[in-house]
This record gives C-alpha cells, structure tokens and sequence, in this order.
C-alpha cells in the first residue's frame, strides 16, 4: 500500500503543476502570453550588479531557490507529525503543498519581481501603510535571528553526533568555489562540472564515512565542541552572505539539488524494492498525555507545506536573480513542488522504514533493537525530543534495502539533512543583511544600509542566542531552544502575513483597461489566507495559554508581541479595503 500512496501523492503534484500553477498564473498573478513571459524585463536585467542582481539560468537558479527553502524542517516537521498517524500528515503534504505553499511561494517571487526585486516588506508599505512595513521588517527580523539560531544549534549537534559528516559537509563548500569559477569565469557549461561535482561529494562521502573528524580528539567536550562549531558556521555565513552569489550560494546550492535528487530517487527506489507495509496507524486515537492534532499538526508539519520563510527566499534573493518572467512557475511553484516531495519521503520513513531498522540509537531513548513505529512513537515527548532520527533511520534502512551498509545509509542520510540546514543557514543570513538594509532606508538611517555593518547585526544577535545559556528555573538551557516552542507557528504566521499582502497586491492589479479597481479578492490568495491565519492565531493562543500557566515569562511575552503584531496587520489589511487603498500594481 505504502507504493501506491507515494504514486498517487506524486501523480497530484505532477497535475497540480500541470493545470493548477498555470491557471494561477495566468488568471491570478496575470503572467501574459508564453512570449511576453519570454521578453518582459527582469530586476536581474534592470539592475544588474554582478553581485545580487545576477541573470542566472533557470536550471541553477531553480537549485539555488530549492535547497534555500528545503532546509531541515521539511524532514523534521513531518517526523514528528507521523505521531498522530500517517493519514493526516500525508493529506496536509498534498493539500498545503499544492493548495498553500507553492502558490506562496509563487505570489511572493512574482510580486517581488514586478516591484525592482523588492521584499514582501516594501510591497506591504504600498498596500497597507509605511508604519505595517517597519512593523513587517521588525517580525521579520527577530524571526530570521531565531532561524539562524536554531539552524547553527542543529548543524552543530548533527556535526558532533555525525563526525562522519564533516568532511563532505564542508569538502561541499570548496568543490562549489571551484564550480562557481567555471561556470561564470570560464563560461564553462554547467553539465559537465556538476556531474563532477556530485561524484566528487559522494567519494567525500565514503571518505568520511571512514574517517570522522571531532573536536573531541583535541579534547574538547561535546559542549565545547558544539559551540565551537557554532561560531565556525556564523563566520561562514557572514563571509558568504557578503560575497556575490555567484561565486558560493549558487553553485553550492546547485550541487546539493543534485545530491537531494539523487537522494530522493534512491530512497523511492528502496521504498519500491522492499515495498513495506505502512507500521504506523491511519489515525492514532487522542491521548490526554499529548497535545491535540488540531492545530499543532498544522504547524509541526510546517515547511512541508506552508512555510512563511520561503516568502523570504523568493522576494530576498530569488527574485533578483529571475532570468525571464518565465521562469517563475517552475522556480516558485516546481521548488515547493519539490520540498512537499522530500516531506513526502521524510513521512514514508517514519511510518514505514524505521519498522526495518535492527539495531540503532535514539537521542532521547538510546540504544534500541527492532525498532518500530510503536517502540519509536511511544510517546509525545520521545516523538518531538528525536526529531529527524526517523528519516535517518528509516531512509537509510531504504538506501540498505538497495545495498549499501548501514554506516554508508545513515552517512548519507545524515549529509542530506545538514546540507539543507547549511544552504538554508547561508541564505538566511544573507536575506537578514537585506532587512537591515531595508530597516535602514525606511528609517534613514544611514549605518543600516552599510552591508558590512548589516551582516554584523544580521550575525551577532542570533550567534547570543545560539551560544548563551538562560537560567529556566530548573536548569540552564540555551535561549535560541528555549525560543523553539514558538518557530513553527511564528513561521506561518509570517506565511499568513504575506498572504494577506499578495491577496491585497494582486486584487490591486486586476485592474479593467479603463482603469478601475475591482473590489473582488482573488480567492486562491484570500482563502489560503483565511486558513493559515486561523490556524496561527489559534495555535498561538493555545501556545500562550501553556506559557501562562508554566510562568514562563520570557515565552508569554514573545507569544503576546506576535500576536499583536499579527493582528495589527489585520486590521491594517482591513483598513486598507474599507478605504479602498488599492492601487493599480505595476504592469511589466
């Protein structure tokens, strides 16, 4: 059964980009005849600059925007949601992903392009008010600091739980400068340099397989080794947020397109091969020890559906790098597309690979023989606690059915998830210099528009959060986890933000030729809108409620600033159609 539903899941993307992103293109974000799409002129064009502003083809460009958004909560998310079954969690994939996501995603890279390569942020100044803007930015900006907190605190861990990942995790870094160089500095076509690269990451792989690198060996601590790397990642990005895109994101983001293609193919080959039974149940009856499905599945699942960074992804860097306006359905939509297909994947191993997996060990229950479903989902705390072991394990336990060994399966596996952690890390970090920037020329302030100075702000603030331990009560613990609780639903409340934005942005450029503003919503936007917004607001207020009743002072503050900040924009948005604040958006 497990093979047919994974046909049939794949079967509704492959139609839903077929007939559904084209008809949203074409009615709703009005997209033009095949050869306007060709010949309207881009911001990557316009204002090129050879550092953010880059013409890039659509192949790479379409890596580069994947692995940006695909980072690790796509794996982890639906990990964990296999808790209340495989059922749910596979049907929020396919109707978030095909309905919500990528129609997200898409909206945001093509407002983004119409408005010179701008963020969600400006757009939201034209359609509501200057003031929601800085309110935006300011969400916007102590969210990505929490992304990048988190992002280095997980890579850290899975370097020094995975010594075997080092070095082609970072083998990857250097083989990208050497393709970047080829590619825009030799003109070198990219086929032949990313078929060597992807063969010279996996040999980096079987290298380290074999040879695992550890700060332990020069007597480091797990701790100390953990925050050591944590500084060597956030030096890492603010040098490759700095430099042109060209030269690393691109071709590093490129690579590891690859490396998930391949990876995806393999484990689908494994899941065909062995064809097991699905070990998890439909639906799992409610248990008064664990949070109720309804909202939190919603958000646990997270960026393997809706995903308010993406938005980020397509308005900050994607959209000044877009060729050709028609590159946007398969670069905003077929990206999304792809992320829902890893969710896929991370879900089919958790409720039906790990029922393969002998013998392994579990962050939060240790070594385990014969592990199942069952033994692995006992219960909430160990199903949340171990997040993306059960991709590791069961995808590996696919990659073994195929004839690998074990250490090689769980390396590989293991690369996977870090690589996309690491891409996600980098573009966050460059997409946080250009909020500072953006809060710099809506305020005037001058020092914020320095990119020197904004990578600073855009670095420190989140390394505090990575490395310094707050004092809970019952224990030091460090303050980007202690913030953790609140990711997944700040993260879709962004979602709900920038749908409230396009919803106002493209009902403002349906215009008649005479020039009148039609006062209907376009409801593949508003209806999404009014979905995630709900969830949002009722998970947060569910959120509250236990930081309330846990007297914890630092989370109920930031849970009551979101939700005011949220429903400022609310009402912003209703301001702005009640007075009829709309203006025609411009027509390329």
């Amino acid at each position: 059964m497990t093979v047919w539903v994974t046909l049939s899941v794949l079967g509704m993307f492959a139609l839903g980009y077929r007939f559904y992103a084209r008809w949203i293109g074409q009615r709703i974000f009005q997209l033009g005849s095949p050869a306007e799409q060709e010949t309207t002129p881009t911001p990557a064009h316009t204002l090129a600059d050879g550092r953010d502003y880059v013409a890039t083809p659509k192949h790479i460009l379409f890596g580069h925007h994947f692995t940006s958004i695909a980072g690790a909560a796509p794996i982890i998310g639906p990990c964990v949601a296999a808790y209340w079954g495989w059922l749910p969690a596979l049907v929020w994939v396919v109707l978030g992903t095909l309905f919500i996501g990528a129609v997200h995603d898409f909206g945001a890279l093509v407002a983004s392009v119409r408005e010179r390569g701008n963020s969600i942020a400006h757009i939201t100044a034209r359609v509501l008010s200057p003031r929601a803007r800085i309110m935006f930015l300011s969400f916007v900006l102590v969210f990505v600091w929490l992304v990048l907190a988190v992002f280095a605190m997980a890579i850290a861990s899975l370097f020094v739980s995975q010594p075997t990942s080092v070095i082609p995790v970072n083998a990857q870094i250097l083989i990208a400068l050497a393709m970047g160089w080829l590619l825009y500095k030799k003109k070198v076509k990219a086929l032949i340099p990313s078929l060597v690269a992807l063969v010279l990451l996996y040999l980096c792989v079987g290298w380290g397989a074999h040879m695992p690198l550890e700060f332990a060996a020069f007597g480091f601590s797990a701790a100390a080794s953990s925050q050591l790397w944590i500084v060597l990642l956030f030096i890492y990005c603010g040098v490759a947020s700095l430099l042109p895109v060209w030269i690393l994101l691109q071709p590093r983001d490129y690579i590891n397109s690859h490396q998930l293609f391949v990876g995806l193919a393999l484990l689908f080959a494994g899941l065909f091969f062995l064809h097991p039974e699905f070990d998890a149940p439909a639906i799992r009856p409610p248990s008064p020890d664990a949070p109720s499905m309804f909202p939190l599945l919603f958000v646990t699942v997270a960026c393997g559906a809706i995903s308010g960074f993406h938005g980020l992804v397509s308005s900050g860097t994607t959209s000044k790098q877009l060729n050709r306006m028609g590159d946007a359905r398969a670069i905003g939509y077929g990206s999304m597309l792809g992320e829902g297909t890893l969710a896929l994947a991370s879900t089919m191993a958790a409720v039906a690979g790990i029922a393969l997996v002998a013998e392994c060990h579990l962050p939060q229950q240790g070594a385990i023989e014969n592990l199942g479903w069952h033994a692995y989902y006992d219960t909430w705390a160990h199903a949340s606690g171990n997040k993306a072991a059960a991709f590791v394990l069961g995808g590996g336990a696919f990659l073994q059915g195929l004839g690998l060994s074990t250490e090689l399966a769980r390396t590989l596996m293991a690369v996977l998830v870090i690589s996309f952690a690491a891409t996600t890390l980098d573009t966050a970090t460059r997409i946080q210099r250009f909020i500072v920037n953006e809060i710099g020329q809506a305020t005037r302030a001058r020092p914020l528009q320095n990119p020197y100075v904004a990578t600073l702000i855009a670095v420190v603030p989140a390394a505090a959060l990575a490395l310094l331990d707050v004092d809970t009560g019952s224990g030091a613990q460090k303050a980007g986890w202690l913030l953790w609780p609140v990711f997944g639903i700040s993260n879709q409340m962004l979602a709900a933000l920038t749908f409230l934005v396009l919803t106002l942005y493209f009902a403002s450029t349906r215009c008649a030729k005479g020039g009148q503003v039609t006062r209907r919503l376009p409801l593949p936007l508003a209806i999404p809108m009014f979905i995630v917004t709900g969830i949002t607001l009722v998970a947060m207020t569910h959120k509250l409620r236990e930081f309330i009743a846990s007297g914890n002072t630092m989370l109920t503050a930031l849970a009551s600033l979101l939700l005011a900040l949220q429903a400022w924009m609310l009402i912003e948005g209703t301001l702005a159609l009640r007075r009829f604040r709309i203006h025609p958006g411009r027509q390329n």
